[in-house]
């Protein structure tokens, strides 16, 4: 995270999206799988975080926290998720389809990201995450 400019504040901060998507050789049943293990909600969430259903609170060690507002098998999670303490809400979904090669297609889409974040470590977080649920799934 950055500090943010002059005129950019939490109050008047402007959101943006970040967003990776993957396509792997993986079925949709394999992908869950791996990101429903303890394993996988780690690389989804740090270390220390666990998956939980919708309302459920997790936190890492990291310093990462949120709630969990969907959880549905085969389709989606989605939770919010706060940089820090007193750090503003965003909200992260990862959605997984089938492709038409009997493989996946994941995407992370994390919304509502204050402009002074530092967008690029936030995606490279989201591709080391699908680096790590490809490789437990292999």
């Amino acid at each position: 995270m950055t500090t943010p400019n002059a005129g950019d504040t939490l109050e008047n901060a402007k959101d943006t999206a970040v967003v990776v998507k993957r396509s792997v050789s993986q079925p949709v049943k394999q992908v869950w799988k791996s990101l429903a293990s303890h394993a996988g909600a780690e690389a989804l969430l740090g270390p220390g975080g666990e998956l939980g259903d919708k309302g459920e609170d997790w936190r890492s060690v990291d310093g990462t926290y949120g709630v969990i507002r969907s959880y549905h098998p085969l389709e989606e999670v989605r939770f919010t998720w706060y940089a820090a303490d007193n750090a503003p809400k965003t909200m992260v979904l990862v959605t997984m389809a089938a492709s038409e090669d009997g493989g996946s297609v994941i995407e992370v889409r994390h919304d509502q990201v204050p402009a002074y974040f530092d967008k690029s470590a936030l995606a490279a977080r989201w591709e080391a995450f699908l680096d790590k649920l490809v490789a437990l799934g292999e």
